[in-house]
């Protein structure tokens, strides 16, 4: 599958690693595992509800979440946000 960033997802991740540099590794494995299989156990990927029911969000760590836009139909995972669970769920 195909990665790619909103514009808005990438202000957001450079202001997020700013403050969190130690979760850089951790985050690449999780793009890796994202591009090779969206739905591995580890990712705990899930389909979100109400306004952002178009929408998945999978854990880069139990505290910090990615919401991403999967288009099955051409391979592609649009990173949408990043941050705390309350942070990416409003």
């Amino acid at each position: 599958m195909k990665l790619s960033k909103t514009v808005y997802y990438s202000k957001v991740e450079k202001k997020f690693f700013k403050k969190h540099r130690d979760l850089l590794l951790k985050y690449g494995t999780v793009l890796k595992q994202l591009q090779k299989d969206p739905f591995e156990p580890s990712l705990k990927t899930h389909k979100l509800k109400g306004e952002l029911s178009q929408y998945y969000a999978c854990s880069l760590t139990y505290e910090y979440r990615i919401v991403l836009y999967l288009k099955i139909i051409d391979d592609e995972i649009v990173l949408m946000n990043i941050g705390t669970h309350d942070e990416v769920y409003r």
